[in-house]
This record gives structure tokens, sequence and C-alpha cells, in this order.
């Protein structure tokens, strides 16, 4: 809105400077002839509103063509199979380019000199870069991150104490949805230059539980138990094997470490689902978990 105030006042400026001198100058000499200024008043009306209604045609032809590109845009980078994450940011960037020569354009049918206004335009770009310099570097992070990939589009990742599956990389953000649902917004410039966890480019993933039970207990009793309980999990990987070792002897436990491999999409659904076999098995097999006590001797 301010940028179409700006533009009207600046034709408003060019348009009416040069009859209302004119007018001015006939009212200082005295010899005003009231019919010749409605006449000027007519013609300068008719020239503002001419070109006030070619300004408002080109800017609805061109927000149609803008839609129109973008849409031809998105078909072509589809045919082609270019990877999702390109696509959003080559939107997003042509999107905005698109938007800013509609502006020049409008600003020219209005009669300002174009060339006055994209040098006051490139004055003003360097004065919004210099003040948003941190912008442009998430820029430059966006299209890092486009060419080495640390992630794309629907990987599980960690990063700037933040973990989300990524929806969409953006012109300046990585947009990534939380587990509980949250959209989270992270600069590109720390996500290609900051610690990335990618859950997902891998195939495989390790789980792991640390099981206590108590001290006197079987400790070979128990890690039999919980080996049968993998080896019958068909999501559990044969290669490499499961293993159940005695991790430490804790202060009121007997801690027993249980690692095992599975798929990615399967890793979830195994970690919580064997923990509860687990604890299931052990109390049908009479293996007690410890508690944490404190014993109170009186003299």
């Amino acid at each position: 809105m301010m940028i179409h105030l700006l533009q009207a006042t600046a034709v408003t400026d060019s348009v009416a400077v040069a009859p209302v001198k004119a007018l001015t100058k006939e009212i200082a000499s005295g010899n005003v002839r009231w019919d010749q200024i409605i006449a000027q008043l007519i013609s300068w009306s008719l020239d503002a509103g001419k070109h006030i209604l070619i300004a408002i045609i080109v800017y609805v032809i061109g927000h149609y063509l803008i839609k129109l590109l973008n849409y031809l845009l998105a078909r072509f980078l589809e045919r082609r199979k270019v990877e999702i994450s390109v696509q959003t940011f080559l939107r997003s960037f042509v999107g905005i380019l698109l938007q800013v020569l509609l502006i020049v354009t409008v600003v020219g049918a209005l009669g300002v000199n174009t060339t006055s206004f994209a040098a006051l335009l490139a004055s003003f770009g360097v004065a919004v870069g210099m003040a948003l310099s941190g912008n442009l570097q998430n820029f430059a992070g966006g299209i890092i991150i486009l060419f080495l990939k640390p992630y794309k589009i629907g990987d599980w990742v960690e990063a700037q104490n933040t973990a989300g599956t990524v929806q969409s990389i953006q012109i300046f953000h990585t947009v990534l949805l939380t587990a509980d649902g949250k959209l989270i917004y992270v600069p590109n410039g720390a996500m290609s230059s900051g610690t990335i966890t990618n859950y997902t480019l891998t195939p495989t993933r390790r789980a792991e539980w640390t099981i206590g039970i108590e001290y006197g207990e079987n400790v070979e009793k128990a890690r039999q138990i919980v080996l049968d309980i993998l080896k019958a999990d068909a999501r559990v990987k044969e290669d490499p094997a499961p293993v159940v070792w005695l991790n430490e002897l804790g202060s009121s436990s007997v801690d027993m470490v249980v690692r095992c491999w599975t798929d990615n999409s399967d890793y979830w659904d195994v970690m919580f689902q064997t923990r509860e076999k687990i604890y299931n098995a052990f109390n049908e097999n009479g293996i007690s978990f410890p508690f944490t006590q404190i014993t109170v001797h009186q003299g």
C-alpha cells in the first residue's frame, strides 16, 4: 500500500507541476481567463486519468501473468522431476522477482521516468541490503543447502535446538514441522553453517535401550529373554545381530544395554513396542525391576 501511495504521489507531481506553474504565472500577471483555467484543468485531469487507467490495466494483467508464469514454472519443474527442495526455492525466488518487475512496469505506465525510478530503487536496495545483511546471508545459505543437499523435503532433521520434518526450503528460511504439529522457520544461514543431524538419509537406524534389573537376578536369563523378543520381531535386522550386554553396576540396579538395527520407517514403533514387550516378559518370568531404596540404620 505504501508503495502504491508513493507511486501515485510521483505521478501527480510529474504531471501536475507544469500546469500549476503556468496557472500561477497567469494569476500573478493578472491576465486570468477562467475558461482557459478550466480547460487546462480538464486537460490535466484527462491526462492523469488516462495514466492511472493504463496503470490499473497493467497491474491487473501483470498480476494474472505472474500467476500464470508461476503455474507454468511449477508444471515445468514437476515434469523435469526437479527435487522438491529446489522447486520451492525457485518458485519463491521467481515470485518475488516478478512482483518487483510488475511494480516497475506499473510506475512506468503512470508516466514516471523509470530510469530515475530504477536508480532510486537501486539506492534503496543497497540501503535495505545493508540493513538486512542477515537475510542476504540466509539467501546465500539457501543456495548452499540446495547445492550441498544436507537435507531435502520430507527428511527428519535436528538443528538449531529443534527437530522436525522438512516441509519446504524457501529463500530465507527452512520450514520444519515438529512432532507435535508446530511449524518452525529456521534461517537458512544458520542451517547452512550449523550442525545438522539428518535421521532420514541412511536407510537403517540403531535402536537402544537401557534395562535395569535388581541385584541377585539372573543376568543370563534376562539377556536370553530380550534376545528372544528381538529375534521374533521381523522388523529387527539379523545383520548386524542384536546384542544385550551388562553395561553398568548401578547404585540400586544392574543395567543392561540392548541394541538392534531396524529400518528408519520402523524405528519408533520398534522403540516403543519392544520396551513394552520386555516389561511384560520380565514380569511373566519373575525378573524384578529395581526402584530407588534408602536403607536407614538405627544405632
